[in-house]
């Protein structure tokens, strides 16, 4: 890390990134996920989810890039490659291809995942008094506690 005065202390923007580290690996591995169901989907529902899975995987292309940029911001090296995500995310890949019903479940998890996530970032985040880390990481968790909630509504 170079030498950097934004008024938080190093150990915390160390700490910060890590936690978003984690967070970007989660959104990067959602975000495969995703376009691969809409890629695959099949069934009475393709058109709905196939729509529906675009608008979550474009969303998280956004989400991705923005994730990275904060960690950058801190003076830290943002991952980038698969064997680096798959090694921080929480998100278990799928091999398969599942049935619809399944793709909706596996991703409502997902985004559950990613709240949690956040959560834990968050609490980093205050800790450091990073309010500009609180307020990306706040509006990530919020999306995808809207989108895990759409979801669930398409099983029912």
């Amino acid at each position: 890390m170079s030498k950097i005065d934004i008024g938080i202390a190093s150990k915390d923007r160390e700490a910060i990134a890590a936690g978003l580290k984690r967070l970007l690996a989660d959104s990067y591995t959602l975000y495969l996920q995703t376009h691969n169901f809409h890629w695959n989907v099949t069934g009475p529902l393709f058109r709905d989810l196939h729509l529906m899975f675009e608008e979550q995987y474009t969303e998280l292309a956004t989400a991705v890039d923005d994730i990275a940029e904060r960690i950058r911001t801190l003076d830290v090296v943002a991952p980038g490659t698969y064997k680096a995500f798959a090694q921080l995310s929480s998100i278990e890949e799928v091999e398969e291809v599942p049935a619809a019903e399944k793709m909706v479940e596996i991703l409502t998890h997902g985004h559950e995942q990613v709240v949690k996530t956040c959560r834990d970032v968050l609490k980093t985040a205050q800790e450091g008094d990073d309010e500009s880390t609180v307020a990306l990481v706040s509006d990530r968790m919020r999306v995808h506690e809207k989108t895990a909630w759409m979801l669930r509504a398409m099983s029912k």
